[in-house]
């Protein structure tokens, strides 16, 4: 453990190396965020544990940095986020770096990116990115590091070419017709290494308990990306809360289904015995499911100092959460509700979607059925809702759905809000015009170049999505239109297990089933 000003290192570093290799690890958001995102401070501990190799964190709010730019050899980026593309952008502009691969010579830093978003479809970025990382990068990403460090000497050229031939790694200047995404076995407990008084998170120690999700909601990134899923072993988690109760009482518990973990109860009692025996801790986990609600769970979290929570029901009626996949009774939603008041939670927070495939206003009338039934009988508890809109994501079984209309899902939200403002319920929404371009992007390919650059150079907003977009590309293609089963997709070259032909029987048992024509 090594202290520098706010921050605790929890593991053995050496910030005074000298290496001859020096990489940057870029996020594309404020240092905040990045001091809470776990994925991009472990991937940048395996690396800073490396005697040769020199590694620096660079954010979008850095003012200078400790390598100059002319000495850096790799820059890579944390992509997780469709709309992180504009921020990339502008981190590359503020270090001088040209935005387009081939634009860059032998003295520019080779610029790869990794995360859900380009291990999904990375197609729209071809021409930004010098090659990607598809799959989880925790070790992949120090395998790179390396083999760029020892073949510094030659081409860039070269150093892709060598890079190609790595499972996992794809490089868009080369003709690579398949690209197996990798998928990490959890030996370990990957956990937060970096404790800090600037993290969004404040000294928060995050630890991931599992990685996917068993109950593949037709429409979720999260769960098809990841599988299979895997739990990390108990007693490696409880080892690694130890770690972290050293440093901080902040702990965090992370993963998709993180109740569905076969011993999760057993954590929690763990937990919460040390709790009633007068060891401080607050503690807060990533997501619960309906289902998997119980006494056990919300008595750890009332006594670690938690008065809310966040459900997702997605939508309001038995018949849409079936087509998506989301197997939750009304009954089921309102035990929960009665075990979370019974055992001290003050309120819930309900995360729904609106624009799902199928939806009429009929499922929205019961959506506010059931917030009008919890409120008349929860009298005092705090009761509000959360709605994104549907977004089409590769490599999911509504990859080939398409949005619904704008002008539509914007009378569906002002619906919504009137409705459940009658009852007292405070609602917020996504924007669905912001929405409708992340779907752009989403299932996109290489005719996006263009529009990125353009609606970047206008200045990321609403009017330059729209400007950039008139007379140049047909946006509605990527995010209205319902593609067929046949069509070839952009992401087709990424082998992902289980495969698109099992996406097409889950698209069809989920969409065909129900009234939905693809």
């Amino acid at each position: 453990m090594k202290k520098t000003q706010d921050n605790i290192y929890l593991y053995s570093r050496n910030p005074y190396k000298k290496a001859d290799f020096n990489m940057w690890m870029a996020f594309p958001g404020p240092e905040s965020f990045a001091l809470s995102s776990l994925g991009f401070l472990w991937m940048f501990k395996s690396i800073d544990e490396t005697d040769d190799l020199n590694i620096e964190a660079v954010y979008q709010d850095t003012v200078s940095t400790r390598v100059p730019r002319e000495n850096v050899s790799l820059m890579g980026f944390s992509f997780s986020f469709d709309m992180d593309i504009f921020t990339i952008l502008g981190m590359l502009e503020h270090h001088k770096i040209p935005l387009k691969s081939k634009d860059r010579n032998e003295s520019s830093p080779l610029i790869f990116a990794g995360g859900p978003v380009v291990t999904a479809n990375p197609k729209p970025y071809n021409e930004f990115f010098d090659f990607f990382i598809i799959g989880d990068g925790e070790d992949l990403n120090l395998k790179v590091a390396r083999i760029c460090k020892d073949n510094k000497s030659k081409s860039k050229n070269e150093i892709l070419q060598i890079l190609s031939q790595i499972e996992g790694i794809y490089v868009p200047s080369l003709e690579q017709n398949f690209v197996k995404k990798i998928t990490k076995r959890l030996d370990e407990c990957i956990y937060t290494p970096v404790l800090s008084n600037n993290s969004f998170f404040k000294n928060t120690f995050i630890v991931e308990v599992e990685r996917g999700c068993a109950n593949r909601c037709g429409f979720c990134l999260a769960s098809y990306l990841n599988l299979p899923v895997r739990f990390v072993s108990y007693e490696k988690i409880i080892e690694t809360i130890e770690l972290g109760l050293k440093y901080t009482d902040k702990i965090a518990l992370l993963g998709a289904q993180i109740t569905a973990h076969p011993q999760f109860k057993k954590i929690c009692s763990y937990i919460y015995d040390k709790i009633v025996s007068g060891k401080k801790i607050s503690m807060s986990i990533s997501s619960m499911r309906v289902d998997a609600f119980c006494a056990e769970v919300v008595k750890t979290l009332v006594a670690a100092g938690q008065k809310n929570t966040t459900l997702a029901i997605e939508a309001g009626s038995e018949r849409l959460r079936r087509v998506i996949n989301k197997n939750l009774s009304e009954d089921q939603i309102f035990k929960a509700v009665d075990i979370a008041r019974e055992n001290g939670l003050k309120g819930f927070k309900f995360y729904g979607m609106l624009g799902l495939p199928t939806e009429t206003y009929d499922d929205l009338d019961e959506m506010i059925a059931l917030a009008r039934k919890i409120k008349e009988k929860h009298k005092g508890f705090d009761i509000s809702f959360g709605f994104s809109s549907f977004v089409p994501k590769a490599n999911t079984p509504f990859q080939w759905c398409g949005r619904e209309d704008t002008k539509s899902l914007e009378k569906k939200v002002q619906y919504l809000k009137k409705e459940l403002h009658k009852l007292g319920i405070k609602a917020q929404f996504s924007s669905i015009k912001w929405d409708y371009y992340q779907a752009v992007l989403s299932r996109g390919d290489e005719n996006l170049t263009g529009f990125i650059l353009d609606a970047y150079k206008n200045g990321f907003s609403l009017g330059s999505f729209k400007s950039s977009a008139k007379n140049k590309i047909n946006t509605d293609f990527y995010a209205t239109e319902n593609y067929p089963y046949e069509m070839p997709l952009p992401w087709d070259f990424i082998d992902t297990k289980p495969g698109k032909e099992f996406l097409i029987q889950e698209s069809k048992r989920l969409l065909l089933e129900n009234r939905c024509v693809v």
